[in-house]
């Protein structure tokens, strides 16, 4: 036998005194089937239960019924006294250690009164199980007769093959660490910090816990640390416990403290969506306010835009009836335990599709959310609780009821609109799990209401949906959601803004008495829900929809033609895509070419970097689906609010000003080099250009200009790759005359640019408003932009959302700009919008706008002299 495993023997004496009883024979076919690992029972005589060896306490459950302790060697002794006694809620049941306690062997753990266990529950004997089995096992066990607690052995364990914990009690550092943190970010301690802080400490020797004033959560539960409560200035408590607790205390201060930008909503990372639709429902919530002070026209209520549009149709109720499983099981609880383990993983795999097919079609916010579901599904609070349940003869789904029901009743505890949305995310997972077992609601089947037959036009109502309501929404059908609750961060309200579905959330109680089947008249864009209109209101409504949609028809027809101003200026009209199908979708509407592929769905949602290969393969189908248009690949821009799981970035007190962009090949120069020797493969050599993102000096873009020429001759290249740099930060556009000195063009991105010159964070929904790329600062920006270019006869571009704004076009080509890059399905509107245009008059214009004092001004200035259809 090795030495090494030899070393890692660990003999358990007896915990308890009393005669011993074989695992088969113990009355639970949860223990006696090894649920919980291979094992001992002992049928106790004396109420006292000592350590079976030296270790440090893991779990001690809330009932004080159980408790794990961990031996040195990493073995995890799992104690439970008696049959059942979850159920006596802790009576009888003294315990003498905390969690987190060293003990010795023989020390004393937990007091029982024998006599009320015994009148109480179904039987005394207890067990000792090997909970983690899989890394060790049992090689000598206690025969028949009587043990003695703290002297009789009672088993002896053997690391197995390849899972030893090599590590002995003299040399093992049991140290306890504490730490203070300071929540300065909007939102506290939400849900992905939690997730990360969780992640942070996973395969480290040590627990951590998180104190916040009489509350304490484990670092392993999400749904425990939500329900602390700590929001936007709290001070928290971390407290380490074990040989690695100053290292995993630290990674959890680090996680806490490396909030991104945007995440206090959770909404879709930066400009993965347009800057106006992401800016509407914190729009609508301040034009709803000023509407709720005044009182409503008669059959009409008021909400708030969470996704923009107009919709007529009729009302029909989604009335999920509430699942009702059984309470009592049906089979063994080892047999429900089985059922709830294989309904769980089903959801998780469900989970993980939803997260790979959102990812691929770059919506990026909804694979977010149902990766965020998957964090929840698997916390050890609901699962531990669930369990718990099902050992007192629940069903599964009964226990996974009463179990997610626990929880949200811990966070409504909390006065906080985050903890609000995540409890409809537990009730989502409530919902997902008890249709996998099969428990039905009424006529709805199997897979509940999800499934009912809808007419056309339907306006869908409802207290709130979940994601999984959406999810598996006939969207053919549907023009409109309306909620009675919810609000406009949401995770439903994200989907339906990606879905491009009008929605209306906060409509309070009285949506609930509006007849099933009404007409209704919904313009999300104006927070009004009309619930009783005329006959001339539903005309109106319905006319205004066919001009538009006959708009739309003639656009989509000509968007293959070239698009020019009416005295012959061109311009080109590009589309910003993120995948394959993207390109296709460009394609189908027009784009003389890609102004802006994002590359980081590459590198998210995935365990490692992708390879060179990897890289050129996905550029190369995107080449080849553009059929002879030019792609602008803009590379790898994380950091701040686009996260990469295997990418480990230091911790930063302000993400958006730290390690993005460019900057990253800083720590990690080897992700952008694999991305660039990829980039510079693709055939034919005229078909990429390269977007250098988060440039802000002519340093940054001379050192990578030589990289990309040596990957360039070692591919073999004979033409030389055309290099772009993106216009982000001031500094670049007052810079702009060096940079396209060695820059073959530039490309505004106004988002960010917009949100660096007006310092407002354009992710915080109070400012999105007034983060508007049509303020004056951020024009004269662009015009410096566009000034610096020309004197090297170089051209600028702009792929932020405003090229997308139709008031924003005129004066963008009154600037200069002679390209602007669009969401694919904007293409069509964009190009008729630059054919109604004079380009002599633009200029003048523009340069007049310039002078103005305020975005509005320039809004109002604009569609003075450019009337919108």
């Amino acid at each position: 036998m090795n030495p090494e495993h030899a070393a890692a023997r660990v003999e358990l004496v007896a915990p308890l005194t009393g005669p011993v009883v074989p695992l088969a024979s113990v009355p639970d076919p949860v223990f006696s089937e090894g649920l919980f690992g291979d094992g001992i029972g002992v049928d106790p005589l004396v109420g006292r239960l000592v350590a079976p060896c030296d270790g440090t306490v893991m779990h001690l459950a809330r009932t004080g019924h159980a408790v794990t302790l961990q031996s040195a060697e990493g073995a995890q002794i799992l104690v439970h006294i008696g049959i059942d006694t979850v159920e006596l809620n802790g009576k009888g049941f003294t315990p003498q250690v905390e969690q987190g306690a060293q003990v010795r062997r023989g020390d004393l753990l937990i007091e029982f009164d024998l006599d009320i266990v015994a009148c109480h529950a179904p039987s005394l004997v207890s067990v000792i199980a090997i909970a983690n089995s899989d890394a060790f096992e049992v090689v000598e066990r206690a025969g028949a007769g009587h043990v003695r607690a703290g002297e009789t052995t009672l088993l002896v364990l053997r690391a197995r093959d390849g899972a030893a914990v090599e590590a002995s009690v003299t040399n093992v550092v049991m140290e306890e660490v504490r730490r203070t943190v300071t929540l300065a970010h909007a939102g506290g301690l939400h849900a992905r910090p939690a997730a990360r802080a969780r992640e942070a400490v996973r395969g480290l020797e040590a627990r951590v816990e998180v104190r916040y004033g009489e509350r304490k959560a484990a670092i392993e539960s999400v749904v425990g640390l939500l329900g602390l409560g700590a929001g936007e200035g709290a001070t928290i408590e971390l407290v380490g416990m074990g040989r690695e607790a100053q290292k995993a205390v630290d990674a959890v201060a680090g996680e806490l403290l490396r909030e991104a930008p945007g995440e206090v909503s959770e909404t879709p990372a930066r400009e993965l969506s347009p800057a106006p639709l992401a800016a509407a429902p914190a729009a609508a919530n301040a034009q709803t306010a000023q509407q709720r002070a005044q009182q409503s026209a008669p059959g009409t209520l008021m909400g708030v835009c969470a996704a923009p549009g107009v919709a007529v149709g009729k009302l029909v109720r989604w009335d999920d009836a509430e699942l009702t499983p059984p309470e009592l099981a049906s089979g063994t609880p080892a047999a429900e335990s089985r059922l709830l383990d294989k309904a769980v993983a089903a959801i998780d795999a469900e989970l993980e599709a939803s997260v790979r097919t959102a990812s691929q079609r770059g919506a990026i916010g909804e694979a977010g959310i149902f990766q965020m579901h998957r964090v929840l599904l698997e916390d050890p609070t609901l699962i531990d609780a669930a369990r718990d349940l099902i050992s007192l003869g629940k069903s599964a789904g009964f226990a996974w009821r009463e179990a997610i029901r626990a929880q949200i009743a811990v966070l409504g505890k909390v006065d906080d609109p985050l903890l609000a949305e995540r409890a409809a995310d537990l009730r989502d997972l409530e919902k997902r799990v008890l249709r996998s077992l099969a428990y039905t609601s009424g006529a709805a089947g199997a897979n509940g209401a999800a499934q009912r037959e809808l007419p056309d036009e339907a306006v869908l109502a409802a207290d709130e949906f979940t994601p999984s309501d959406l999810a598996t929404l006939d969207r053919t059908r549907v023009t409109a959601l309306v909620m009675a609750r919810g609000g406009a961060t949401s995770h439903a309200a994200i989907i339906a803004r990606q879905a491009g579905i009008p929605a209306l959330v906060a409509l309070g109680d009285a949506l609930h008495q509006i007849e099933e089947g009404a007409q209704v008249i919904v313009d999300a864009s104006a927070g009004r829900f009309a619930f009783a209109p005329g006959a001339a209101d539903i005309e109106r409504a319905r006319t205004e929809k066919q001009r538009l949609a006959g708009v739309r028809e003639a656009n989509r027809r000509t968007s293959h033609e070239a698009a020019a101003t009416r005295d012959g200026h061109a311009v080109e009209v590009a589309a910003n895509i993120a995948t394959l199908d993207d390109a296709r979708t460009a394609v189908d509407n027009g784009a003389d070419a890609v102004g802006l592929l994002r590359t980081e769905l590459m590198f998210i949602h995935r365990q490692a970097a992708p390879t060179v290969e990897e890289h050129r393969q996905s550029y190369q189908a995107i080449a080849e689906a553009l059929a002879g248009r030019t792609a602008i690949i803009r590379t790898l821009d994380v950091g701040a609010d686009k996260e990469v799981d295997y990418l480990t970035l230091p911790p930063e007190p302000n993400p958006a000003l730290g390690l993005r962009g460019i900057r990253l090949a800083q720590v990690r120069p080897d992700l952008l080099d694999d991305q660039l020797r990829g980039l510079v493969a693709v055939k034919p050599e005229g078909a990429l250009r390269i977007l250098l993102p988060m440039v802000t000096d002519v340093g940054e873009l001379v050192h990578l200009r030589e990289r990309i020429d040596a990957f360039a001759r070692e591919a073999g290249r004979s033409t030389r790759v055309e290099v772009g740099v993106m216009i982000e930060v001031p500094s670049a556009a007052l810079l702009a005359d060096q940079l396209a000195r060695h820059a073959d063009f530039l490309s505004i991105g106004t988002n960010d640019l917009t949100q660096y010159t007006l310092a407002m964070d354009r992710c915080q929904p109070d400012l999105a408003a007034q983060a508007d790329g049509l303020h004056p600062a951020v024009l004269r920006l662009v015009a410096i932009a566009v000034e610096g270019a020309r004197k090297h006869g170089k051209w600028v571009g702009v792929c932020g959302a405003l090229a997308g704004d139709p008031l924003a076009v005129p004066l963008l080509v009154g600037l200069g700009v002679t390209e602007l890059s669009v969401d694919p399905v904007s293409v069509p509107s964009i190009k008729a919008r630059v054919r109604k245009l004079d380009y002599a008059l633009c200029r003048d214009r523009a340069q007049d706008v310039l002078m103005l004092e305020s975005a509005q001004d320039v809004r109002a200035a604009s569609r003075a002299n450019w009337p919108l259809d």
